[in-house]
C-alpha cells in the first residue's frame, strides 16, 4: 500500500499550480489576492484617485499594492496588520492587532481628522479546520471591521470586507444594510470556487 501524501505538500502543490499565484508572480503582485480587489474595482469602481483608505489585515500587501497605485500621490493609505509587511512608498503601515485597544487607538491617532473614503479588509482568522470554530472567528473579525468603518467613514463612504458564508453571515449583512444605502455580495474569480469566502460591499455610508 502506498503512503498517503502529506496534506501540507498537496496544498502547496495546488497553490503553486494556481493560475492566480502564477499571474501574481509574473505581474509583480505580492499575493494572488490582488486580483480579487482588481475585479471588484473593475465592476464597482470603489477606488478613485486622491482617496483616503484604511486597509485592515493588509499583509503581505496585495490589496495595499493595488489601492496605492489607484489613489496616486494625492491619496492616503493606512495599512494595518499583526504581521510584518515590507514598506510601500507613501503608505503608512501600522503593525499590531487592531482587536487590542492600544493598536486601535494608534490607528485612530495616525488617521487624525482625515475623513476616510473607504475601509477594506481581506482579513481572515487562522484556520483550524473546524467550521464551528472558524466561522464565528470570521464573522467576529468582519464585525470588528464594520464597527471601525462606522466610526471613521465619511458620509457616503464605502466598506469592503471578506466574510465566510455560514452562521452569522445574514446577521452581518443586515447590520451593514442599516449603515449603508446598499450592500452587494461579490465572489471574484480569484476566490477559490470551493471556498465559502465572499466579499460584502457596503456602498454610501448612512450617518
Amino acid at each position: 500500500m502506498g503512503r498517503n501524501k502529506n496534506p501540507r505538500s498537496q496544498w502547496m502543490q495546488r497553490h503553486l499550480d494556481d493560475e492566480f499565484v502564477q499571474r501574481a508572480q509574473r505581474d509583480g503582485f505580492r499575493s494572488r489576492a490582488a486580483y480579487k480587489l482588481l475585479e471588484i474595482q473593475e465592476k464597482d469602481k470603489i477606488i478613485r484617485h486622491g482617496m483616503t483608505i484604511i486597509d485592515l489585515g493588509a499583509a503581505p500587501g496585495g490589496w495595499t499594492q493595488v489601492a496605492a497605485d489607484l489613489i496616486g500621490d494625492n491619496g492616503r493609505l493606512i495599512a494595518l496588520d499583526i504581521l510584518d509587511m515590507d514598506p510601500f512608498a507613501g503608505v503608512e503601515i501600522i503593525k499590531g492587532d487592531f482587536r487590542e485597544d492600544a493598536v486601535y487607538q494608534q490607528l485612530l491617532d495616525v488617521l487624525g481628522d482625515s475623513p476616510v473614503d473607504l475601509v477594506i479588509s481581506d482579513m481572515a482568522p487562522n484556520i483550524s479546520g473546524a467550521k464551528s470554530v472558524d466561522q464565528p472567528r470570521s464573522i467576529y473579525l468582519a464585525e470588528l471591521c464594520l464597527e471601525m468603518a462606522k466610526q471613521v467613514l465619511r458620509p457616503g463612504g464605502d466598506f469592503l470586507v471578506k466574510v465566510f458564508q455560514g452562521e452569522g453571515f445574514d446577521a452581518l449583512r443586515r447590520d451593514m444594510l442599516q449603515n449603508f444605502s446598499k450592500v452587494l455580495t461579490r465572489k471574484p474569480k480569484a476566490s477559490r470556487a470551493e471556498s465559502k469566502e465572499v466579499y460584502l460591499l457596503g456602498r454610501d455610508r448612512i450617518v
